[in-house]
């Protein structure tokens, strides 16, 4: 191809839908130097300040999810998709994609929509076990969707999945050797253990209020740790709170961007388990607690946490078994070192490190087969 190639991605709402965008962005980047790559993302959603953080453009359109339970928001679905879908027109007229690329959230409906009605080449990366409504309803008119979990038949047509694993950010290689950078970035000590607590992009409450009713057993037991609070528990903290989180063995913040040395630093992880997040959990073969979320749909953050679960892998706490359980399963595991090293050497055999090159590579080979048979 000898035109720059334009490419428009989407998908937001939650970081589990931005990092892969940005994932397969960076592999075009590296794989494809003519290119021009523009996100859309939903208007007040954290995508508007993550995607540009990242490093790439992204426009805005007005669009709102569908609520699963009796809500009178749902009335106002069929005006902001309506609303949307003429925000993406305007958009493809003006940067007139060669190809679009979804990875899911409401936001990315209406894009891929726009691009199936405009015979655009699309294609899908559905990140879970259970795949969601958007996805489903797309797959039909996608050219490819790429999966990370075996058996997506029974969602998608099978002629088209490709089982390429969960893109997850570039920086996760060679861990180790930013150990030591890690332990001085976050002003903690090297002969402690270091927990890892990050409840999802944002936040969990019933994690995070655990934490904070626990953290004299954190003091008590020297073992410190790095806290990813999301932005609404963090914006709840008193100023009380903050007195007792002021401690030389506490680093806590709404938002960690520094992923890779707060994966470095940790002894163990506590997680949400986010699909996305388990693909760099895997990559950075770390001891892991996950606590699923009960507020996702059809409860597949605990389908994605028993696919571990099953190999050893990791350990499940129920969201609704946290306040009892989640303390003493930490304590067991920081003082049994035989059960880490079968965690951390399980968990790592389940990484997929190439998947965004994998997807990118479909994508272009299957672009020229379209330009070579027309």
């Amino acid at each position: 191809m000898n035109t720059k190639l334009k490419i428009i991605l989407s998908g937001g709402g939650t970081g589990g839908h931005i990092y892969p965008a940005v994932a397969i962005a960076k592999a075009i980047q590296k794989n494809y130097t003519d290119v021009e790559i523009l996100f859309i993302g939903a208007n007040g959603r954290m995508e508007m300040e993550k995607v540009p953080a990242a490093g790439f453009h992204i426009k805005g359109i007005d669009i709102i999810g569908l609520q699963r339970k009796l809500t009178l928001k749902n009335i106002f679905i069929p005006y902001y998709l309506f609303k949307s879908i003429q925000q993406v027109k305007k958009i493809f007229q003006e940067f007139r994609p060669d190809v679009v690329i979804g990875t899911g959230g409401y936001v990315s409906f209406p894009v891929l929509l726009t691009a199936q009605f405009q015979n655009i080449p699309n294609y899908i990366q559905e990140q879970n076990a259970y795949a969601g409504l958007a996805n489903k309803l797309l797959a039909k008119k996608a050219r490819k969707i790429f999966v990370a979990f075996n058996d997506m038949e029974k969602f998608f047509p099978k002629d088209k999945i490709v089982v390429s694993g969960n893109p997850i950010r570039n920086d996760l290689e060679q861990l180790d050797i930013l150990k030591e950078k890690s332990i001085s970035f976050f002003n903690l000590k090297k002969d402690r253990p270091i927990v890892l607590v990050i409840g999802g992009s944002l936040g969990a409450k019933s994690i995070n209020e655990t934490i904070y009713q626990n953290i004299n057993f954190f003091k008590n037991h020297s073992i410190q740790l790095i806290w990813q609070m999301g932005k609404s528990f963090y914006n709840q903290l008193t100023l009380e709170m903050k007195q007792s989180l002021n401690h030389p063995d506490i680093f806590y913040k709404d938002f960690i961007y520094e992923m890779n040395l707060a994966y470095a630093a940790a002894d163990l992880i506590i997680s949400r388990a986010g699909a996305s997040t388990i693909a760099e959990l895997a990559m950075v073969g770390k001891p892991t607690i996950l606590i699923p979320s009960p507020n996702v749909t059809d409860d597949h953050q605990t389908k994605n946490a028993l696919s571990l679960v099953h190999q050893n892998a990791a350990i499940l706490v129920k969201d609704n078994e946290v306040t009892q359980k989640l303390i003493p399963t930490i304590d067991k595991i920081l003082n049994d070192l035989s059960l880490q090293n079968e965690l951390s050497k399980n968990i790592k055999k389940l990484s997929q490190p190439d998947a965004a090159n994998l997807i990118v590579q479909t994508i272009l080979n299957d672009l020229k087969s379209l330009k070579h048979n027309s």
